[in-house]
């Protein structure tokens, strides 16, 4: 058997993935939407809003971890044909968060060094001590990305290996509402320990009375004062999400995996080499057309991750914990999103159908984000960041779930790589594209909202470039494609 799907006889006699099995795993997701927090929610806006850091210095550093991501392809191959503790995919994920943890603890000590070389300055210099500690910062980063990519696919891939076409879009909605559902959680505890912290004195926000003025930078603030708390939080997140994906996968991979069974002793691990995986990836047209999608939606999706919480800041004056909560309006709505399209709008719509309606409604957002700006109402930027999620929540599951529908079984964690790259490398580009774009808006612009509008816009116009891509995706071509090339592969090693 060299096709994807198992016999009838054979899927009879494996258990089913149920809903308790399915909220485990996304246990695994809940740590990563936790770490998201760290990162995109609080270091962002210290950086920009607080140590006087450029945005595009500060969006081109967490950048770096997604320009890791042609490892993913490798990392997700050597899942495919190398066992770590006797599993495929499993012992890589524990592997990675350990090590995951580790480099972000370091790159904000190194954050810390930054910031004292501006303070001692008066302001941001291309002096050597700041480009040496930028350097410094990208490579650490550079580590924590390459650890995610060792985590990350293989888990996705682990997906493709216990699902079934029949139930995968449900195991989809599941775990990718529990990474969002972390991102709520560490949005929500994150304020409120941030709030707690300027409470005390030692952030000074927005909100904080006389004694800044509002938007004013906060370059008196000592830097020493900072390091306790933050350091704090970014040593308890990271040991919780080692915790969570250690209970979320222990045991799953050697009850419901049908990696062994749809792939047939001819093809086993030692004979599809990472040359013939990269061969069977590229043998369709369209898993170019499809990667050219990802990218796509990818960057009109993620612009704004690194300027939202300053939008927050700058736009609508809030305080450190009040633009960190905007992740979790936001998170809120995708919840929202994930629940009712992973069982109730693909089922009915197809998941072609249903990627193409999240992005002409997540398009339609971005103006809205905009016009609640004009208000100046940070309540209307919260219903519209809900609203936002909502239109998130609805493309993302229609995308992975033709993600994984165009995958081939028997090189699942190559193929699960490869959208990977397409994905972590244009969110890379997004995040970059977004601190670029906002520093030229704010170099035309005299006001902050319309700098950061030119962010949204240009997110806008990309959906609708995604839609017109998505319309040439065509699944049957890729499997006729895809086993074709599998079995040209398997006789050649045959006869050989």
């Amino acid at each position: 058997m060299t096709t994807s799907e198992l016999s009838p006889t054979s899927a009879q006699n494996l258990p089913t993935v149920g809903p308790f099995t399915m909220f485990r795993l996304g246990l695994f997701n809940l740590g990563l939407g936790l770490m998201a927090v760290l990162t995109l929610a609080v270091l962002n806006r210290v950086m920009i809003s607080e140590l006087d850091i450029p945005a595009t210095v500060t969006a081109g550093a967490l950048a770096v971890p997604q320009f890791m991501a042609p490892a993913r392809v490798w990392f997700g191959q050597l899942s495919d044909s190398k066992k770590i503790f006797k599993l495929h995919r499993s012992g890589y994920v524990w592997i990675g968060t350990v090590l995951f943890g580790a480099a972000i603890f370091v790159a904000v000590q190194i954050v810390w060094q930054l910031a004292l070389a501006v303070r001692e300055n008066g302001g941001w210099a291309w002096s050597g001590e700041m480009l040496l500690w930028a350097i410094a910062l990208g490579a650490v980063l550079g580590f924590y990305g390459l650890a995610l990519s060792s985590t990350s696919t293989p888990f996705t891939a682990l997906l493709v290996d216990i699902s079934d076409e029949n139930n995968r879009s449900k195991i989809v909605a599941v775990v990718w509402s529990m990474l969002l559902l972390g991102v709520v959680i560490g949005g929500i505890s994150g304020s409120i320990f941030l709030d707690q912290v300027q409470q005390a004195g030692v952030i000074l926000g927005a909100n904080a009375g006389a004694i800044i003025t509002q938007g004013e930078k906060l370059l008196n603030t000592p830097i020493e004062s900072l390091q306790g708390p933050i350091n704090s939080l970014f040593l308890v997140v990271p040991a919780i999400a080692f915790g969570l994906g250690l209970l979320g996968i222990l045991g799953i991979e050697r009850k419901y995996s049908r990696f062994s069974r749809r792939t047939a002793p001819t093809t086993r691990e030692d004979q599809i080499t990472f040359r013939d995986s990269i061969k069977v990836v590229r043998s369709s047209p369209q898993t170019a057309i499809f990667f050219s999608f990802l990218v796509t939606f990818t960057i009109s999706l993620f612009m704004q991750e690194a300027v939202l919480e300053p939008y927050g800041g700058e736009v609508f004056g809030m305080s450190i914990g009040e633009s960190t909560l905007l992740n979790s309006y936001w998170g809120i709505g995708v919840l929202i999103g994930y629940s009712v399209t992973g069982f109730l709008v693909v089922p009915r719509l197809g998941k072609k159908n249903t990627a193409r309606l999240g992005c002409l409604l997540t398009a339609a957002c971005f103006f809205l984000i905009i016009l609640a700006g004009f208000t100046q109402q940070p309540q209307i930027l919260r219903y519209a960041l809900v609203l936002f999620g909502m239109a998130t929540g609805i493309g993302t599951i229609g995308a992975i779930s033709l993600m994984l529908d165009l995958t081939a079984a028997e090189t699942a964690g190559t193929f699960i790589g490869t959208w990977a790259l397409a994905q972590a490398m244009s969110r890379a580009i997004a995040t970059l594209m977004g601190g670029v774009v906002l520093d030229i808006g704010r170099a035309i612009f005299q006001t902050p909202l319309l700098a950061y509008s030119s962010v949204f816009v240009l997110q806008a116009v990309g959906m609708f470039s995604a839609i017109f891509i998505l319309n040439n995706v065509n699944i049957r071509e890729f499997k006729e494609n895809t086993r074709q090339a599998i079995a040209t592969i398997l006789e050649g090693e045959l006869d050989g």
